[in-house]
């Protein structure tokens, strides 16, 4: 941000120009697609400031089982559970029966 910030003081940028993908392109992990998946273990129910920008839309999978003992069947698991689940990508649901009544 910071960096985005020099440029537009600099008037090499508008600040009208700050978006999502201006932003994104700054992060260190730019070229790389944004989790879809973030799986917590030790039954920490925080993310730490971990990828913040990048897992917005990302699912949270939390689990008891510390980090070394995470094996194969407990990603098997998370992924299962990732899986099932009604992704909406920060929108609401709605209640098909509730809005045509």
């Amino acid at each position: 941000m910071r960096a985005i910030a020099a440029e537009v003081k600099a008037g090499r940028m508008n600040p009208e120009d700050v978006d999502e993908a201006v932003i994104s392109s700054r992060l260190y992990t730019a070229g790389v697609p944004d989790p879809d998946l973030l799986i917590r273990t030790a039954g920490e129910m925080r993310i730490s400031n971990f990828l913040l920008w990048q897992i917005s839309y990302a699912e949270l999978y939390v689990t008891d089982v510390l980090w070394p003992e995470f094996t194969k069947d407990d990603l098997n698991e998370a992924i299962r559970t990732f899986a099932a689940r009604d992704r909406r990508f920060g929108g609401v649901k709605t209640d098909i029966s509730a809005s045509t009544q």
